[in-house]
C-alpha cells in the first residue's frame, strides 16, 4: 500500500509560509483589517469600488473573507476580513491532497487483493480463498468483474476452505457526517473495501399502478443486482426516504408520491464491505467459482498466495479526480491514509481530521485552522482566507496543486464564459447550503502568478433549516447564485489587473 514518498521538505513549507504577510494569533477577528491598504499602483486604480462595495452590491447576507496575495513574493494585494474563520466546505480537499501528497507520495497505490491459503490442485484452491480491502476508493464494478474473470484465468474452479473477507486497513465508518440526510449518495460510509464510491443504484418504473424497484450495482459494463439492500415503497408523500439498519443490511423505503413514471438514483451504501464482498462473488459465480457465504474476519489477512491484485492508479491520478469531481468518499480515504502513513491516530475520521490540522500548524504555521474531516462535508470546519493562501503558496507556483486543480472560467454579467479569458486560472469551489468556497490560483498575461481564496458564509441562515428540508433548503440556491457570482467577479477583477 506504499508508493514513493517525493516528500515535501519542511523547509519549502516553512519558507512559503513566513514568506508571506505574518499574522499574530488573536482571540477573535479584528473589525478592522490588519493587513496594510494595497497602493494603487499594487492592484487597481483609486476609481474601482472597493472589496466592501462590491460585496455589498450584490446583497449578499452572511460574512465574506477573501485575500489575494502574489505568489512568488507572499506580498498581500487586497483584502477582506482576512483572519475570519469560516467553513471552508469543499476546498478542504485541496488541503487534503497536500497533506496526502506529503506522507504517501505522489506515487501511492492503493491495493485490492484476492489471497489463497493453499496450493490450487486441479483448479481447486486447498483451503480459504480471502478477499483483502486496502482502501482503493476508486473500485468500481468493473473493475471487480475483471478481478474475477482474472481468477477464473489462473485457473481457478473452486475451493475447499471458505470464502474469507478482510477489511480492517482503513476504519469502517457508517457515514462521513451525521447531520447530512440519509439518503444523499455523497455522504456514504468508509471502509477498507469500497465500491462505486459506496453507492448503490435504485431504479423504479411504473408497472400497472404500482411501480417496480430494482437495486443494483451499476457499472459501464456490468449492473449486477443486490441482496443487501433493500427498498420498499410505502403509501406516503414524505418523508421521500428512510432508511434502517437491518440485521447488517441496508434497509430503505421510498414514498410512492416521490415516484412518478419512472426514474432512479445513487443511494449511500452503508455496510461497503457487504456491498464489494456479494458483488464479488456474484461475478465469481458467473466464472464458474461457486464461493460459499462470506465470513468477515477482524484483523489483518494471513499472508497467503496471490490470485489476483488490482492496484489503483497511483495517487496523483486519484487526487485530479478528487479535485475535478470533488468526491468525499476520495478524500477522506486518502486522508485516513496519510494519517496512518505519519503515525497519527485514524481510529475516527475526527482524529484524523486533528492529525491533518497539527500537521498544518507544524509545516504551515496556520496556528487557528481546524478541520473536522478530510472532505468539508461537515460544517464544523473553519479557517481564514488568509491561512488558505498560505496553503496555495506552500505548494509552489509549479507543485502539486496547481498542476491537478480544474480549470476555472471566468463568465460575463450573463454567467456565459468569457470568449477570451483575461488570465489562466485553476481553482477547487466548495459548496455547501448557504457556504461557498473558492480558492486558487490566477496566471497574469505577463506570468505573474497569484493566489487568492473567497469565503462566503450565512451561518445563521444555515442553522435555520428545517429537518427534512436539508437537502434544498429555500434561499439556498438563490444565495449561492450570489455567492458565485461574487466569486467570479473578483476573479475578473484579479485577473485583469496586470503585475
Amino acid at each position: 500500500m506504499s508508493g514513493n514518498k517525493n516528500r515535501i521538505s519542511r523547509r519549502f513549507f516553512l519558507a512559503g509560509f513566513f514568506g508571506s504577510t505574518a499574522m499574530p494569533v488573536l482571540a477573535g477577528p479584528p473589525d478592522a483589517s490588519l493587513f496594510p491598504k494595497p497602493r494603487p499602483t499594487d492592484l487597481a486604480e483609486k476609481s474601482r469600488p472597493g472589496l466592501a462595495d462590491i460585496v455589498a452590491k450584490t446583497g449578499l447576507t452572511g460574512k465574506v473573507s477573501c485575500v489575494v496575495a502574489d505568489a512568488r513574493t507572499g506580498k498581500v494585494l487586497e483584502v477582506l476580513n482576512p483572519v475570519l474563520q469560516l467553513p471552508p466546505a469543499s476546498v478542504a480537499k485541496a488541503i487534503t491532497a497536500l497533506y496526502a501528497w506529503e506522507n504517501l507520495g505522489p506515487g501511492h497505490r492503493f491495493s485490492t487483493r484476492v489471497l489463497s491459503e493453499g496450493q490450487t490442485n486441479n483448479g481447486v484452491v486447498q483451503g480459504d480463498i480471502m478477499l483483502v480491502g486496502g482502501g482503493d476508493p476508486t473500485l468500481d464494478t468493473d473493475g471487480l468483474f475483471d478481478m474475477a474473470a482474472k481468477m477464473k484465468k489462473g485457473g481457478v474452479r473452486g475451493l475447499s476452505g471458505k470464502f474469507k473477507v478482510y477489511a480492517d486497513s482503513i476504519p469502517e465508518i457508517f457515514q462521513i457526517d451525521k447531520d447530512q440526510p440519509k439518503h444523499v449518495g455523497y455522504n456514504p460510509a468508509i471502509a477498507a473495501l469500497n465500491l462505486n464510491f459506496n453507492r448503490v443504484y435504485f431504479e423504479w418504473k411504473r408497472n400497472g399502478s404500482g411501480h417496480s424497484v430494482t437495486m443494483d450495482a451499476r457499472g459501464r459494463n456490468h449492473r449486477p443486482a443486490v441482496s443487501f439492500a433493500k427498498m420498499t415503497i410505502k403509501n406516503r408523500k414524505l418523508p421521500t426516504y428512510t432508511y434502517k439498519d437491518q440485521g447488517g443490511r441496508d434497509q430503505w423505503t421510498v414514498a410512492s408520491g416521490a415516484l412518478g413514471k419512472g426514474g432512479g438514483r445513487w443511494l449511500p451504501v452503508r455496510r461497503p464491505v457487504v456491498y464489494t464482498a456479494e458483488v464479488f462473488r456474484t461475478f465469481a459465480r458467473s466464472h464458474g467459482i461457486d464461493l460459499p457465504k462470506p465470513e468477515y474476519i477482524n484483523g489483518p489477512a494471513p499472508i497467503g498466495g496471490v490470485l489476483v491484485e488490482r492496484p489503483s492508479a497511483d495517487l496523483r491520478n486519484i487526487m485530479t479526480g478528487m479535485l475535478r469531481y470533488s468526491t468525499n468518499l476520495t478524500a477522506e480515504i486518502v486522508g485516513l491514509a496519510a494519517t496512518q502513513a505519519s503515525g497519527g491516530k485514524a481510529g475516527s475520521l475526527r482524529a484524523s481530521a486533528n492529525e491533518m490540522s497539527a500537521w498544518m500548524q507544524r509545516r504551515l504555521g496556520n496556528k487557528r485552522a481546524k478541520l473536522e474531516d478530510h472532505s468539508g462535508l461537515g460544517d464544523g470546519s473553519r479557517i481564514s482566507a488568509h491561512d488558505m493562501v498560505n496553503v496555495l503558496r506552500s505548494s509552489g507556483t509549479d507543485g502539486p496543486l496547481i498542476n491537478i486543480m480544474k480549470e476555472y472560467g471566468i463568465r460575463d454579467a450573463k454567467g456565459r464564459p468569457l470568449a477570451n479569458q483575461p488570465a489562466d486560472v485553476v481553482a477547487k469551489t466548495g459548496t455547501l447550503n448557504f457556504v461557498s468556497a473558492l480558492a486558487g490560483y490566477i496566471r497574469q498575461k505577463d506570468g505573474r502568478i497569484l493566489t487568492f481564496a473567497i469565503f462566503t458564509a450565512d451561518m445563521k441562515a444555515r442553522d435555520r433549516i428545517a429537518k427534512g428540508d436539508e437537502e434544498r433548503p429555500k434561499g439556498s440556491r438563490s444565495w449561492s447564485r450570489k455567492s458565485r457570482a461574487l466569486q467570479n467577479e473578483l476573479v475578473k477583477r484579479w485577473a485583469e489587473t496586470q503585475g
